[in-house]
């Protein structure tokens, strides 16, 4: 069946678009939500000035957008979490957390599915997270996420990083050190050994004498 679709399809289709489709799925799920019409004349001319139109909007939205992205690329969104001393979260940061920080810089609601994180945040550290102001335009969120008392993954690091170089200078001045029972015996001269030798030798045949 031939179909006018008056309204973007996400892998189907966008408005204006002409296409044939399976029967059923035109009359169960396209045509009752007036997502398409059957592509008569008059349909196709109405869709094409309704595409025309809807170009124009889409056009002014993603330049409004861009102003936008703008001011979210250049932000630094700091979060607030509970964690514990290897940056571990009690919990997790998700789109909803987000959400909330990008709404506050560009002063509107923005809704959770428009943040793009692939999965909840459970580390202290600094995120790079897309979220999406139209179908067109993104912008990049610079999220911190940091613990209640100010710890972030970078002191997390130091401290670590502190604790393996005791470590390793601790066992490098144990191997250093010398043993007691190990300590070798002065090497004896055996020229010297002769002369006593020589000397006792004589002092027996005096006392024979």
């Amino acid at each position: 069946m031939k179909v006018v679709f008056l309204e973007d399809v996400p892998g189907t289709a966008k408005i204006g678009d002409i296409k044939e489709v399976k029967p059923g799925f035109a009359r169960n799920y396209l045509l009752p939500r007036r997502m398409a019409m059957a592509a008569t004349p008059a349909v196709i001319k109405s869709a094409e000035a309704r595409a025309v139109r809807e170009a124009r909007l889409q056009d002014a939205r993603d330049t409004e957008a861009r102003a936008v992205a703008t001011k979210v690329d250049a932000a630094a969104i700091s979060i607030t979490a509970r964690a514990g001393s290897s940056g571990k979260l009690f919990g997790s940061v998700g789109t909803n957390d987000i959400a909330q920080q990008v709404a506050a810089i560009i002063g509107q609601e923005f809704e959770r599915h428009n943040v793009l994180l692939p999965e909840p945040i459970k580390d202290l550290g600094d995120y790079e997270v897309p979220v999406r102001l139209t179908k067109n335009v993104t912008a990049t969120a610079h999220v911190s996420v940091i613990g209640e008392d100010g710890t972030t993954a970078a002191d997390i690091r130091k401290k670590t990083e502190a604790a393996e170089g005791g470590t390793r200078a601790s066992v490098e001045a144990d191997a250093g050190e010398p043993a007691g029972d190990d300590e070798e015996a002065p090497p004896v001269d055996e020229e010297d050994g002769s002369d006593a030798y020589a000397a006792d030798e004589a002092g027996e045949k005096a006392d024979q004498e």
